[in-house]
């Protein structure tokens, strides 16, 4: 169906009143002269039929009334200029026969025209409809509306079978070539439907009248679906980035709290800030008393290549982060690199373009710093400090809580070396005065009992008896507290010693090839004596195994018994000895004592033969600043 035809069916209102009577007229005027040239030739009962094609089309368009009242006209004329007697509009019958035909023609045609305007409304809609949908499917499917407008004019001008149709952002002014039509979204004009020049009437009110308003809403509905997948695109980004985040900082945190070596943490809170931020390099370094630093951690998102070696020392020169954060104690950030000095020089070398840094504060001291360097002419993005600080509080905790432990490892270190030089100082003072003192009291008792009356001699001898067993309780006490078979001959022979002289049977199973420094192997008699005190006092065993093991890094000690169990370091003070010992020298100690199934004691000491242990390791505190 045309556009012409369809519009003329689809029209709501007829055409003016004033049109309808001037076009009766004419066709009634017109039809009557037609009848006169046929009455020669045609028969006259045929000629009322001349009118019908008037009355058809006024029925058609300007409805049933008017179609009458052109029959009735029709009717009159026929009458008056045709049938005989003509010139007379006397009654005869055959205008009766052709006034019953007009009219019924006039109502068959409204009927007809009633429903092909109907049929033509529908289609219509179909039509509009489809073509909505198919819009609607493009602009509210495609990812964005850059992509989705050729596919909606496409769409569009095969719908239409227009030769082209474009919608252009902006505003078009109409041209000899291009008819447009603005596109509004409220009163903004934001895109403007572009067609050629010479389309039909009804095809050009059909794009005003219903393309255009329904273009309208879809690309309003288009913007709006944009923008709300843009926010919830940038939503989920953001949640996956706290996400990652929160991820990386509860790795971090697990670390931290199995107190994994510091170095260890330095590099994986590098890594993790350099993997979060998309960073290419990222550092962590001290500041040291005389105003360098050293670099602790390190992470290169190309390889193991860093721009800090670990433990290299540089002087931060002026233009680097780390003189930045060194002046003012806040983070900050350089967007290029200019100047001399050997941290610019090799940061140039890399390719790093640009920076950020956030600083490192422990108890209240600028204690280091954290830097991520870009090696893009885009510097990373304004919030990358902010992202950096809670990783960096992280890092202060690791921090705090190693020289915590550092402090308290020394304490502990003090206290076993305080309490063992007590021990052999009173064991000096036992041996060299008190014992000595006993022995001359028991060799003037002998004198005295040699001159004594028979009487008193029995009394001054059992005097003299318990001075001696007086003594060798000294002795066995002073053997104790500093065996000097630990001194001569080390470790195994002394734990032989114990194992022989304790009241329970004791196993012992030795495997080691050397001597080691003193204070491992003081610890480790004392643990192993301590251990066999309280099995023997408390755990009601019936035997005791004892294992040790030199290795070359680390002492390990097994002490076990089949005793009542349900021992704990919180039920006395002879296990936090224990522990003490273990720990001051950085050792661990495990106690396994489930109440009725006996006590195993698990020791683990790391030797280090070149120095002693040390209270901070690789954290130091830094400057106050």
């Amino acid at each position: 169906m045309s556009l012409r035809l369809l519009a003329m069916l689809r029209r709501e209102t007829p055409p003016p009143f004033g049109m309808g009577i001037l076009v009766a007229l004419l066709c009634v005027t017109a039809e009557t002269l037609l009848a006169e040239l046929l009455r020669p030739i045609a028969p006259l009962h045929s000629l009322d039929l001349v009118y019908l094609p008037g009355i058809v089309a006024i029925a058609s368009l300007w409805g049933l009334g008017f179609g009458v009242a052109t029959a009735v006209a029709s009717t009159l004329t026929f009458n008056y200029f045709l049938i005989p007697p003509t010139w007379s509009l006397v009654a005869k019958r055959e205008d009766w026969a052709a006034f019953a035909l007009f009219v019924f023609i006039a109502a068959l045609t409204c009927s007809i025209f009633k429903l092909a305007h109907a049929l033509a409304v529908e289609v219509s809609a179909h039509a509009e409809a489809d073509l909505a949908a198919g819009l609607a499917r493009t602009l509210l499917r495609a990812p964005d509306l850059d992509t989705a407008l050729p596919a909606a004019t496409r769409h569009l001008a095969r719908a239409l079978k227009l030769p082209s149709a474009t919608i252009e952002p902006g505003t078009r002014a109409e041209d000899e070539r291009h008819v447009t039509f603005p596109l509004r979204q409220e009163t903004l004009r934001l895109w403007t439907l572009v067609v050629p020049t010479g389309l039909p009437k009804p095809a050009l009110r059909r794009l005003e009248e219903q393309v255009v308003p329904s273009l309208e809403v879809l690309l309003q509905a288009a913007r709006e679906r944009e923008t709300v997948a843009d926010a919830l695109k940038a939503g989920r980004d953001e949640l996956r980035r706290i996400a990652d985040e929160q991820a990386a900082l509860r790795r971090l945190a697990t670390l931290v709290a199995h107190g994994v070596r510091s170095d260890e943490v330095f590099n994986a809170v590098a890594r993790e800030v350099g993997q979060i931020l998309g960073a290419r390099h990222t550092q962590v370094f001290r500041y040291e008393p005389d105003g360098a630093i050293t670099a602790v951690g390190s992470w290169n998102a190309e390889g193991p290549v860093a721009t800090m070696p670990l433990g290299s020392r540089w002087r931060p020169a002026k233009g680097t982060v780390s003189e930045l954060m060194a002046r003012t104690g806040v983070p900050g950030r350089i967007e290029s690199y200019a100047g001399d000095g050997d941290l610019i020089s090799v940061a140039k070398a890399l390719g790093n373009m640009s920076a950020v840094g956030c600083p490192i504060t422990v108890g209240g001291r600028l204690w280091g710093a954290m830097v991520a360097s870009s090696s893009t002419a885009e510097s990373l993005p304004e919030g990358t400090e902010e992202r950096m600080r809670d990783f960096t509080d992280l890092v202060a905790v690791a921090i705090a809580n190693a020289q915590s432990h550092a402090e308290l490892t020394a304490s502990r270190a003090r206290a076993v070396t305080a309490a063992d030089q007590t021990r052999s100082r009173i064991e000096h003072e036992l041996d060299s005065r008190i014992r000595q003192y006993l022995v001359t009291l028991e060799l003037e008792l002998g004198t005295i009992a040699a001159e004594a009356p028979p009487e008193l001699k029995g009394q001054v001898s059992r005097a003299g008896g318990i001075l001696r067993h007086a003594g060798d309780g000294l002795r066995e006490i002073s053997r104790d507290l500093n065996p000097a078979v630990l001194a001569r001959g080390g470790l195994q022979p002394a734990l032989k010693t114990l194992a022989r002289r304790s009241p329970i049977p004791v196993e012992l199973t030795i495997d080691a090839d050397r001597r080691l420094p003193e204070r491992y192997e003081l610890a480790a008699y004392h643990i192993v004596a301590e251990a066999l005190a309280n099995t023997t006092a408390h755990a009601h065993a019936s035997r005791a195994h004892v294992e040790l093991t030199v290795k070359e890094t680390a002492v390990r000690l097994s002490i076990r018994d089949d005793g009542t169990g349900g021992a704990s370091p919180a039920g006395g003070s002879g296990l936090i000895g224990l522990t003490d010992r273990a720990e001051a020298l950085g050792g661990r100690i495990e106690i396994i004592s489930p109440p009725g199934g006996g006590t195993s004691i698990l020791v683990e000491i790391p030797v280090d033969e070149d120095r002693a242990p040390s209270a901070a390791g690789a954290i130091r505190p830094g400057p106050r600043r």
